[in-house]
């Protein structure tokens, strides 16, 4: 982000809530504002493509979507934009709003309300993209209750799309994925608190509607039909509202056994900022269903989140960019392809949950450049004062996309612990990181070597999805996001 919070208002912070600071893990992305959750697995992975709420939004200013992953929950990897407003030539200047991609025949579609125009459709061979408009001009253009897009394809391989506020409409998507036959239909059972978007899924049989409910503030309400096109009967609130955020937007997905619940609040922005703006914050928890298939209700967004699965391993390649928390710094496009962790400063610092170390670390890899003098990487356990294992040295590269591995020797790092990258130097931006590894019981070099490291692409997913919808802050100091909201 473009700023941080000031240093006078930090201390405060840290006298108000000493006795309640935490490293809370929701909102799950801190490096950017962001909205309008679509959760997708695929391929044993959890895709999150999001809206994103510009740094210096008021209103809704909103110019792309962008994509998360994660295989545990807990660990997110950010992607970067995964396809601008201007992939649609016929959208206006700022109105990237809700969107769901899903899979279908060897292709992914994604479908994306793009403000006061209607609802367009992007289609690309990956889930990372480049997305496409095959139409070039909206698939959905009815009425200004065009927004919120939702996806599903029935197991009899009928796809339907459902959006709409404050009315609610879908069609039945033809085969091809890029048209509909049979007009478009409203739906006369609507839920009395329904306001905006529909998430529509299917779950052991029965048909879900999830939504917002009627704002302001917003909650999540659900309603539940035997058939994909109702009637819908009102079940109730998944989620009652919060005075401190006045929308919402539902995304549920199983995963790994589990149930989970994505939406939104504004906690990233109440912590800079008395004054509401539109810019959200995506968080996620574990929602369970009654016998009969009616859904527990969910407290508000807790600031613990959803629980890991697993354990992360830190003996292969990981983008610098899986991130559980942060304290200052953001993400750009890398030269080497991906992205990067960039605009790190003194005091700031990463958090990767759950780092299974296993019967020891003896040495650390960093990718990284600084158009400066560079400065240190601390590596720390569980939290960021904790012990420290190694220290890496970091010193300059000549240019902020000159790229270079620096490595260290690391002690005293075993079992399954919290790690946090510690970030130390002198004044301005230090230097960036690409991508970091531990090795396991073998020797390295010392912390000043410099080593050459080729790249290896990310393998391109093969599997079908399992129904993936089946169902820049510069955030300082990990204050109780209870306490702030």
């Amino acid at each position: 982000m473009s700023k941080k919070v000031s240093i006078v208002f930090f201390i405060a912070l840290i006298l108000i809530f000493e006795s309640v600071i935490c490293f809370a893990d929701n909102p799950i992305i801190q490096t950017k504002f962001t909205a309008d959750p679509a959760p997708m697995v695929y391929d044993g992975k959890v895709f999150l493509y999001t809206s994103h709420d510009e740094d210096d939004a008021t209103g809704f200013k909103m110019l792309n979507w962008l994509l998360y992953t994660s295989t545990d929950m807990v660990n997110w990897t950010d992607h970067g934009v995964i396809a601008p407003l201007n992939a649609f030539k016929w959208a206006n200047s700022n109105g990237a709003w809700a969107s769901q991609c899903i899979y279908r025949n060897g292709k992914f579609y994604m479908y994306c309300a793009v403000q006061l125009k209607g609802i367009g459709v992007l289609v690309s061979d990956s889930p990372y993209g480049p997305f496409t408009d095959p139409l070039g001009k909206p698939l959905i253009n009815n009425s200004l209750d065009d927004i919120d897009p939702t996806v599903f394809i029935d197991d009899d391989g009928q796809a339907y799309l459902y959006w709409g506020n404050p009315s609610c409409y879908y069609v039945k998507l033809n085969k091809d994925m890029i048209s509909y036959s049979g007009g478009i239909n409203k739906i006369s059972s609507k839920p009395s608190d329904y306001q905006e978007g529909p998430w529509f899924y299917k779950r052991n049989g029965l048909y879900y509607l999830a939504y917002a409910s009627t704002c302001c503030p917003e909650g999540i309400g659900y309603a539940m039909s035997n058939s994909p096109t109702g009637p819908w009967t009102w079940k109730g609130k998944v989620m009652d509202p919060n005075p401190a955020s006045s929308g919402n937007h539902p995304g549920i997905i199983d995963y790994k056994g589990n149930s989970y619940c994505f939406g939104f609040n504004y906690a990233l922005n109440l912590a800079e900022t008395s004054t509401h703006r539109e810019r959200r914050s995506i968080c996620v928890d574990k929602m369970t269903y009654n016998a009969d298939g009616t859904i527990t209700k969910m407290p508000w967004w807790s600031t613990s989140g959803a629980s890991q699965i697993g354990t992360l391993n830190p003996f292969i390649q990981i983008e610098a960019e899986t991130i559980c928390w942060e304290s200052g710094v953001e993400t750009e496009v890398c030269s080497e392809g991906g992205m990067n962790v960039s605009n790190i400063e003194n005091g700031d610092y990463i958090k990767v949950k759950g780092v299974d170390f296993s019967s020891g670390a003896t040495s650390f890899d960093a990718r990284v450049s600084s158009a400066n003098s560079g400065g240190n990487i601390e590596i720390r356990l569980d939290s960021p004062t904790g012990k420290v294992v190694g220290t890496c040295a970091v010193s300059g590269t000549g240019g902020w996309q000159n790229w270079v591995t620096k490595s260290c020797t690391v002690s005293g790092a075993t079992g399954i612990h919290d790690l946090y990258f510690k970030f130390t130097g002198g004044s301005g931006f230090l230097f960036n990181i690409n991508w970091w590894k531990f090795t396991q019981g073998i020797s390295s070099p010392t912390s000043t070597a410099t080593l050459k490291h080729t790249l290896t692409p990310s393998p391109t997913p093969t599997s079908t999805p399992s129904s993936g919808n089946i169902l820049d802050l510069k955030h300082d100091g990990a204050i109780n996001m209870a306490d702030v909201i």
